[in-house]
């Protein structure tokens, strides 16, 4: 292998595990996100500040920031799909079941994803994705288990819960495989989700608005500090590189950052909670991990 692919894997190793650390902490913040804001009106204040952050990051690239029709046509679906139904159905199934949990069911965002790659854009899914998917599911049912026995809520709202977390990795999903087209290549990552995002924030003000009211917006240091984060760290820094992962990596395994971040989320909140493992959870992170290293080992 010569050194410029060598390079070029590190960076995206690099990538990987920083998009897993920061989306493993977003969890924590978007919980204490929606405590003093309605839902839908957290994301819209979250993407039409991350839009802001994202034109900000291609003006400093000196990139143009207007989009040829054929980008603008892309980033419509795909803002609605990603910064629209994804996030707010992540944020209204928080508010029936844990964040450990709608974390822990993001984890198998990986196998819709490579299932609609091998549809929509040919992706290759070797034996060993397929193994190492295999020993990760089983260890994300574990989590599952764990999860679901530790809910406060009841059957029906974990049931609501549940439901609302599959539209928004399906959303998700389809928003990825979008990244990973010929006619996304062509464009600026950083120019095409900054337009995905004003569509996908419009989206979200309308349907805030209908379903929450007016604005809510709360301007307490805490609560701007959160929005800060999970605008820029969660969304201006990560974005971009998972979308580039996703073009260089295909959608299968970019997406397999969602199984690590459920591990971090839950060592994140061993600090932060008083998180207590038990010999489920612990064996369910294991397996994950495990399973992780064996699909990815694969990447020539």
């Amino acid at each position: 292998m010569s050194a410029a692919p060598q390079t070029s894997q590190a960076r995206a190793i690099a990538a990987f595990i920083l998009i897993t650390l920061i989306w493993g902490s977003t969890w924590l913040v978007i919980k204490d996100q929606i405590s003093a804001v309605p839902p839908a009106w957290a994301v819209t204040w979250r993407f039409a500040l991350a839009a802001l952050g994202m034109f900000a990051l291609a003006l400093v690239r000196r990139e143009r920031l207007l989009l040829s029709r054929e980008g603008m046509l892309l980033a419509a679906p795909m803002g609605l799909f990603q910064f629209f139904a994804n996030f707010q159905f992540v944020y209204q199934a928080e508010h029936f079941i844990t964040s450990g949990l709608v974390a822990v069911l993001f984890a198998l965002l990986m196998v819709p994803n490579a299932l609609l790659a091998r549809v929509f854009v040919k992706a290759e899914v070797s034996g060993r994705f397929i193994a190492g998917s295999a020993v990760a599911l089983v260890g994300i049912a574990l989590l599952l288990l764990h999860e679901y026995r530790a809910a406060p809520a009841g059957g029906a709202a974990v049931l609501t819960g549940i439901v609302l977390t599959c539209g928004a990795i399906l959303s998700a999903s389809i928003a990825n495989v979008m990244q990973a087209t010929e006619r996304a290549r062509r464009q600026s990552v950083v120019v095409l989700i900054g337009w995905a995002m004003v569509f996908g924030t419009i989206a979200d003000g309308v349907f805030a608005w209908v379903v929450a009211g007016p604005p809510v917006f709360d301007a307490s240091p805490r609560q701007l500090a959160g929005l800060a984060y999970l605008a820029i760290v969660g969304s201006v820094v990560t974005f971009p590189l998972y979308f580039a992962l996703i073009r260089d990596w295909g959608p299968g395994k970019a997406a397999y950052n969602s199984v690590a971040v459920p591990v971090v989320a839950m060592a994140l909140s061993t600090f932060f909670e008083g998180y207590q493992w038990t010999l489920l959870a612990s064996g369910g992170a294991v397996l994950a991990m495990i399973g992780l290293l064996i699909a990815l080992s694969g990447r020539k």
